[in-house]
């Protein structure tokens, strides 16, 4: 994305305490508190180890993520990825051989700002979407 701003904290850097910023952010260290980036989007490197609570436009994790994750659009959770923690966001993306153990709260209207006192009761809980909407390989717990 040609423009936007990127930060990125190094794999050899470690930050305990809270994150926050206005622009997308890119972890590959240590991160042990909040992460908030509320108009932005969070990526957690392969090698990153990621002991926060996030609130995030969107969260990327291809490492280690430890807490829970609120997301206003997607969360993409890529191979060799390990999220412990619960999930709310608009959107979903689980690759294969992604380790997740948690709840997940998809609700469609974070992303479009809509009511959710309107669409109360029209989206079906977590556990009765089709197991064939969950790519094979990829392994779920609970906590």
């Amino acid at each position: 994305m040609a423009g936007e701003a990127m930060a990125v904290i190094g794999k050899s850097v470690q930050i305990r305490g809270e994150v926050k910023g206005n622009e997308d952010l890119v972890v590959e260290g240590l991160v042990e508190g909040t992460i908030t980036l509320t108009e932005h989007r969070l990526t957690v490197g392969a090698n990153a180890k990621v002991t926060a609570n996030v609130a995030a436009r969107d969260v990327v994790v291809q490492g280690h993520l430890q807490g829970d994750i609120h997301a206003a659009g997607r969360v993409e959770l890529r191979s060799g990825s390990n999220v412990s923690g619960d999930i709310r966001a608009a959107r979903l993306s689980v690759e294969d051989n992604a380790i997740f153990s948690g709840k997940v709260e998809l609700d469609g209207t974070a992303a479009t700002g809509g009511d959710a006192a309107k669409s109360a009761g029209t989206h079906p809980p977590a556990s009765a979407v089709p197991a064939q909407t969950q790519p094979a390989g990829a392994r779920f717990g609970t906590n």
